[in-house]
């Protein structure tokens, strides 16, 4: 069997005997799965919306509460506390259903933005975007649970397609929107005003859920409700993301010893989570983990830093610096639906070989900017082919992660695919934000409202986002390992 195969009993067959539903011929779309579709790609319509907006309006909050130094931890916060969200998450999904651990997640991603958006230090807005993560960790992982449990095999390309065309509206109108609020209002209305999108997805989605994706799977009677190793490890995992966090934004020798305590939790808790062989990056499930880590780690680290260099170092405001990511949401959405069509399953890791190519020439592009002859166009166009590889890469992960997953795996194995991808934001963030600040990235000046050119030396950029591009290179490598040989 490859790793584009399905197994002899696939696992939303399985689920759906087990929920006393008969297979369907229909589309994500028919009557049968409308509501649910509608539903659950309206809670990604809402995350995309967070992502898109809060990421236009961080440059200003971070100078507003004087935090420019901690600027990566407002990202890298989000990331370590959805780490031990998700793996609660896979827990509480495997054996009471993704129905609770979806509600809970979105009742916190919804209080973080409060948090956030109220902040008067930056440390509380680092707070707010940590209880952010972890309800987003509970999301996404329950989503992808639904996923397995509510469509058959066939269907999942096309509902995971949907949740990435879930981006497109967003990346487009939240920039502009973002901007525009920030501009006017101030940046405090784009972290309070995103609430409110909670109610619909809640009154669509979740009675859905309830019926067809509610309750254990192949648990037997007298398990426990929660695995407490992996509670433990979970733990560790996000203790030793934020240690080595905060070791990498404090660049003096005192570092060492929280960056070394760091990697002391983080290692024996990775391995412990992940499948083993991920990190030799083994053929099938352990390199398609590794492989979703290598591609969202890199891209985002990178992606992260672009509105803030349009901002210093080309005199741009938040409104059009944010819109440079804008067109990424519609060739993300663009790669999710060409790793959908039936007739690519079989050249799958070809395609996301191709993506990895994609993303890795992007994130080396970028940095062209620095120089003030190179059009600022140049940075959208080359977001938009990153954005392409990133659909083709990460929609294809979560296929191929479901059709390797027994019915009762899903919760874990999503978990694991999450984590990796989550761990790698934190650790490549915190690597970038180290280098940032350790060639004069803190240093912004301000004259007016918004952002000029600065003291911001351009060989910080520059920092981040060459190494970066090397990760994704790796990527390309691991892209050709997914695919179990016979």
């Amino acid at each position: 069997m490859t790793a584009l195969e399905p197994r002899d009993t696939g696992v939303a067959d399985a689920s759906d005997t087990a929920h006393g539903q008969e297979p369907s011929t229909d589309s994500v779309l028919s009557r049968a799965y409308r509501s649910l579709s509608v539903g659950i790609v309206s809670v990604v319509l809402l995350i995309a919306f967070e992502a898109t907006a809060v990421g236009t309006a961080m440059p200003v909050a971070a100078r507003d509460l004087d935090g420019v130094s901690l600027y990566a931890f407002a990202f890298s916060g989000y990331f370590t506390t959805s780490l031990f969200g998700m793996v609660l998450a896979g827990q509480w999904s495997d054996r009471r259903g993704p129905l609770g651990a979806l509600t809970t997640g979105i009742g916190a991603f919804a209080a973080g933005l409060l948090l956030a958006g109220t902040a008067s230090a930056m440390w509380v807005f680092i707070a707010g975007r940590a209880v952010q993560g972890l309800g987003g960790g509970l999301v996404i992982v329950a989503l992808y649970v639904v996923v397995g449990r509510a469509y058959p095999e066939r269907l999942r390309p096309s509902i995971l397609a949907a949740f990435a065309a879930g981006w497109v509206v967003p990346s487009i109108v939240g920039p502009l929107a973002s901007g525009a609020v920030t501009e006017h209002l101030g940046w405090r209305w784009v972290f309070v005003g995103i609430p409110v999108l909670v109610v619909f997805p809640l009154a669509l989605a979740l009675p859905q859920i309830r019926r067809r994706a509610s309750g254990p799977v192949g648990q037997e009677a007298g398990q426990p409700s929660f695995d407490t190793r992996r509670i433990r490890l979970a733990l560790g995992i996000s203790l030793g993301s934020g240690l080595l966090q905060y070791a990498a934004q404090d660049v003096r020798w005192m570092s060492l010893l929280p960056g070394a305590a760091g990697t002391a939790l983080l290692v024996p808790a990775v391995r412990g989570l992940l499948p083993r062989g991920t990190y030799r990056a083994a053929r099938g499930l352990p390199s398609v983990v590794l492989l979703r880590g290598v591609a969202a780690g890199s891209f985002v680290a990178a992606e992260s830093f672009v509105p803030l260099m349009l901002v210093t170092q080309r005199g741009l405001s938040p409104t059009p610096a944010g819109f440079s990511l804008a067109a990424g949401g519609v060739t993300w959405a663009l790669g999710s639906w060409v790793q959908s069509r039936p007739g690519v399953a079989p050249y799958r890791d070809r395609l996301m070989t191709l993506g990895m190519g994609l993303v890795a020439a992007a994130i080396a592009t970028a940095p062209s900017v620095l120089i003030h002859s190179v059009p600022v166009w140049t940075v959208a166009v080359a977001w938009a082919f990153g954005c392409f590889g990133m659909g083709l890469v990460i929609a294809s992960a979560g296929v191929l992660m479901l059709q390797l997953s027994a019915p009762e795996e899903a919760g874990a194995n999503s978990a694991a695919l999450q984590i990796s991808d989550a761990l790698s934001n934190a650790v490549l963030l915190a690597a970038g934000g180290a280098a940032f600040a350790a060639l004069g990235g803190g240093t912004v000046a301000h004259t007016t409202a918004t952002a000029t050119a600065s003291a911001t030396h351009p060989a910080a950029f520059a920092a981040v986002f060459l190494p970066m591009a090397g990760v994704a290179v790796v990527g390309v490598w691991v892209a050709t390992r997914v695919r179990i040989r016979p």
